[in-house]
């Protein structure tokens, strides 16, 4: 970070329960990490009100170069990324914290072109992806042959769109979908974008090979679980490798972020602001 020099500008886009913690922080501890908050822009400019104060709160996103961040912290929504990720890249580092949006080609494309274009990183946030970085470690090696993950918490905790958001629940615990990534962060959005960490962190499966499930489980009221597993090449006695993890992610009811979330969205954070301004999509 910036501790002997001058501070490093950081610009939060979205002001959800995801944005608040992210404000709240830089608010009290930048100043001694080295960062200062440049702005905070949301949809909803009222949901700012006494919170945010005025002369940080940024009315257009196409005015952001006005404040020269360094880095952009996207926490609203894939659209977002989707209308303004290029733009973004023009003057500053990009962190998606909708990486869904991603699975749109073009999307991915533009950010690619931009971020090379104009020499910003694009950063990618793990999010409630457990084991990031090894995933990332052994598909680079060549050792990665499947990859799937399963995402489950209570029908309340999702916000689905378009034919996904009219499949019933059939029992207390009704899959959804079961597929291709790429076929589901349309549908779910921001409900997949640990799905969509886990294509990017295996870029030799990508959105089409990594398998995604969304499960609603109607015991899961103040939780969210997701299940992460993977299989390598056989070994010389013929058995596969073979990870699987549990995760158990404490969530207020019908919160589409869980608690542990928070905390690691604010350590890539400060994880970015460490990292050179490489042209690409990195995890973080």
């Amino acid at each position: 970070m910036a501790a002997h020099g001058a501070p490093r500008k950081v610009g939060v886009v979205g002001y959800g329960r995801l944005g608040q913690s992210l404000v709240s922080r830089l608010l009290a501890h930048g100043p001694e990490l080295g960062l200062e908050l440049a702005f905070v822009w949301n949809r909803d400019l009222g949901r700012m009100t006494g919170s945010v104060p005025p002369s940080l709160q940024l009315h257009s996103l196409a005015a952001l170069g006005e404040r020269h961040p360094d880095l952009v912290v996207e926490v609203a929504h894939p659209k977002i990324i989707q209308e303004s990720g290029a733009h973004v890249l023009r003057h500053a580092n990009l962190l998606v914290g909708s990486p869904s949006a991603l699975a749109d080609q073009t999307t991915q494309q533009q950010l690619l072109d931009a971020s090379h274009r104009w020499g910003h990183a694009v950063f990618v946030a793990g999010g409630a992806l457990w084991g990031t970085e090894d995933i990332a470690r052994l598909d680079a090696s060549g050792g990665l042959q499947s990859l799937r993950v399963t995402m489950a918490t209570h029908p309340d905790g999702f916000r689905l769109e378009g034919l996904l958001a009219t499949v019933p629940s059939t029992g207390p615990r009704t899959v959804l979908y079961e597929g291709p990534v790429r076929g589901l962060c349309p549908f779910a959005p921001r409900n997949s974008n640990t799905m969509a960490a886990a294509a990017l962190a295996a870029p030799s499966l990508g959105f089409d090979n990594v398998i995604g499930v969304l499960v609603a489980d109607l015991s899961l009221a103040d939780m969210h679980v997701v299940d992460v597993e993977l299989r390598g090449p056989p070994g010389p006695t013929g058995r596969n490798f073979s990870v699987h993890t549990h995760r158990e992610n404490p969530a207020e009811p019908g919160a589409v972020t869980g608690s542990a979330t928070v905390a690691a969205f604010w350590r890539s954070l400060l994880g970015c602001c460490e990292l050179p301004s490489r042209p690409g999509i990195h995890l973080c």
